[in-house]
């Protein structure tokens, strides 16, 4: 593959290779400083050797490799904050609930909860000792809550919690989601319980924040909705929290969900617009190297704004190289760009590799650049027009079939009529940006005439009824879709090779790519295989009991509670996650047989009647006011399990009981859901 020819792109892989062995592996600091160091010397010696050689050394190729794997591992753990012993988590005395007066500073606000508002923050001092570190923070709504300005440093006297872990299989793991970006810990409190330290800003993302805010209040003064201040927060600001629920799923469902967001397509157009700006420039000494410098300036101070996330860094990195390539007209080979960039983002954000908006907005790029060229040259328009919508379509599909196997496995969906929302938005996306940033530019200075606030609001209202519109075709998105990780990674070794033999036109790579078709169909007998076994399951409901039975790729459902629907979101996570295709509800037993298992109901009568037949598991539902020590006595079950509608008081009673006997015992809300396979 020509592609692994760039010295650079070659690096950049060893390198994510080094985060991903970190990641898994538990590998120290100290260790990896240790190889780093020896690696180092190895490669200076390897390449002060293959100076003096006629023949090409491999081993100065096989050292630099390693070298750079290890870079990515060294670079991992000193991102990695719990490596050093002024982390907060060391403070922490082992029983979690004792109080610590902690003080904390605002990072970040999050997208509120139904009862709690959040906020990312950074540790500063536990009972008066220096400490980093990052937690979640919770703090109850109250007809008194007001919002917490960035930067402000806050004290309060609360204890660190564990993030609970999924309970249920399939379920988003909320816990994994937040140690990707160093959280480890939450804590909960009342608003009253905080006291003010400092409230001024005193860092670029405060004083970002200060600007997003003085912004939208400008904003507010002229008469946009609620749901176009919403989108222009997300355009023009990155800021996307305050947009709907409804409207966001309305631009998923759409396949238009990368508008929102602020990528490579923004700062393309961001820079264009900027660069022809600033073109005046250019006629004075130095014009050039001035403008390139304030195009920097302009793009990381608008990725600052933007809140840094995984795609604005990720775009405004690539941009950057392009901007310092375009100053001294050198030709700039996109591939390298995008090693480059990736190469930078990771060296100061590692744990962005295992972002998902992070991964797609990369492979669509990759995409875009492989494929495109060949559906471009299946038509050629004569007609300028033509050929400028035809692009646009071509580009939208080639980044589809990129980005399509890994939403399919992150997100289970696939809006079949992307295109038309597409087609329809990004020609004039140029436009909106554009007038979008002349909008807050004139409301900054008091200036906006109201008939130009009008004419964007109108524009982003017509954008928001096109895409609800489009995501009302509900016949045409397929959701609710199985699709695994051995399925995703077959397709794109697939894809790979396909593009691969258009490239070069070569026998072997057809030959790869009929081969990887066959891979491709053993992925998914394998999957088939797997998903078709049986399961009983014991879900985890908080004051309801809900049993499953899986047989196939059938869902027996056993419930007490007729409100419960097929739809419950549990059920569909499960139901999606273990490719069933049919389901049925139906009403409680008190004995069930699995293989060789039997189960006995104990409910919230305490009437149980073993004398015809021996029970290997026990299930205790609805708080059972029995006596658990004659239970075990009586009926000598393997396991005991308590679900979810049991009294917390009670399930902690029988944990006790079962521990003092040392039998068996399953809590589903600390152990999660009772699978038996």
């Amino acid at each position: 593959m020509k592609l692994l020819n760039f010295t650079i792109i070659k690096l950049t892989l060893c390198f994510c290779v080094g985060i991903i062995i970190a990641f898994h592996l538990p590998i120290s600091l100290y260790l990896s400083i240790i190889s780093s160091l020896g690696l180092l010397f190895l490669l200076i010696l390897s390449f002060t050797i293959s100076k003096y050689q006629f023949n090409k050394n491999v081993w100065f190729g096989i050292i630099a490799f390693l070298t750079t794997i290890n870079l990515g591992v060294l670079v991992f753990n000193f991102h990695q904050q719990t490596n050093f012993k002024n982390h907060y988590s060391h403070h922490i005395t082992k029983y979690q609930d004792s109080k610590k007066l902690i003080t904390f500073r605002i990072r970040e606000q999050l997208k509120p909860s139904l009862f709690h508002d959040k906020y990312m923050v950074d540790i500063l001092a536990m009972d008066k000792t220096s400490v980093v570190g990052k937690s979640l923070l919770n703090i109850s709504k109250d007809s008194s809550s007001t919002k917490l300005n960035i930067d402000a440093v806050f004290i309060t006297k609360s204890s660190f919690q564990d993030i609970a872990q999924p309970l249920n299989p399939n379920q988003f793991n909320y816990k994994s989601y937040l140690e990707k970006q160093y959280v480890y810990h939450q804590i909960f409190i009342e608003n009253i319980n905080l006291k003010p330290v400092a409230s001024k800003p005193h860092t670029v993302f405060g004083y970002a924040h200060n600007l997003r805010r003085t912004i939208n209040s400008k904003l507010k003064e002229h008469d946009f909705t609620s749901e176009e201040l919403s989108v222009i927060n997300a355009l023009l600001l990155g800021q996307r929290k305050d947009i709907s629920e409804e409207l966001y799923n309305n631009y998923i469902n759409a396949g238009a969900v990368h508008i929102l967001a602020v990528s490579g397509l923004h700062i393309g157009i961001i820079l264009l617009l900027l660069s022809w700006v600033l073109r005046p420039i250019e006629y004075f000494k130095h014009g050039k190297l001035i403008k390139v410098l304030l195009l920097l300036i302009l793009l990381w101070s608008f990725a600052i704004i933007a809140g840094l996330s995984a795609s604005v860094t990720r775009a405004v990195a690539m941009f950057s190289i392009v901007a310092i390539a375009m100053h001294w007209k050198r030709p700039t080979n996109i591939y390298n760009t995008l090693g480059i960039s990736v190469l930078l983002i990771l060296l100061f954000k590692p744990m962005f590799l295992f972002d998902v908006g992070f991964q797609l907005s990369y492979i669509a790029v990759l995409a875009i650049v492989s494929i495109q060229p060949f559906i471009y040259k299946l038509w050629k328009p004569k007609f300028k027009i033509l050929d400028y919508f035809w692009q646009i379509f071509t580009v939208t599909i080639a980044a589809q079939i990129g980005v399509v196997p890994i939403s399919l496995y992150y997100f289970h969906q696939f809006p079949s009529l992307f295109f038309i929302s597409n087609l329809a938005i990004i020609p004039f996306l140029g436009l909106i940006l554009g007038l979008g940033i002349i909008v807050i530019f004139l409301a900054l200075f008091n200036c906006l005439p109201e008939f130009i606030a009008q004419l964007y609001g109108t524009m982003i209202s017509s954008m928001n009824n096109l895409v609800d519109w489009v995501a009302k075709q509900e016949q045409f998105l397929f959701k609710d879709v199985s699709f695994s990780m051995l399925q995703m990674l077959t397709i794109y070794l697939f894809i790979i090779l396909i593009v691969q033999f258009y490239k070069t036109k070569s026998y072997l790579y057809l030959r790869f790519s009929f081969m990887a078709l066959l891979v491709i169909q053993s992925a998914f007998i394998f999957i088939k295989y797997e998903s078709s076994k049986n399961e009983f399951i014991v879900f985890h409901k908080s004051r309801q009991t809900l049993i499953g039975e899986k047989t196939g790729n059938h869902l027996t459902l056993f419930t007490s509670n007729d409100s419960l629907t097929l739809d419950d979101i549990m059920i569909k996570n499960y139901s999606v996650g273990n490719s069933i295709k049919s389901s049925n509800k139906s009403r409680m037993k008190s004995v069930y047989t699995f293989k060789d298992k039997t189960f006995l109901i104990v409910d919230s009568m305490g009437i149980y009647n073993v004398k015809s037949f021996k029970p290997d598991i026990v299930i205790l539902r609805n708080s059972p006011k029995i006596n658990l020590e004659r239970l075990i006595d009586s009926v000598q079950p393997q396991l005991i399990i308590a679900d979810g509608s049991n009294y917390k008081s009670y399930a902690e009673l029988w944990k006790a009981t079962c521990y003092k006997l040392k039998h068996p015992f399953h809590q589903t809300s600390e152990k999660g859901a009772y699978i038996l396979r």
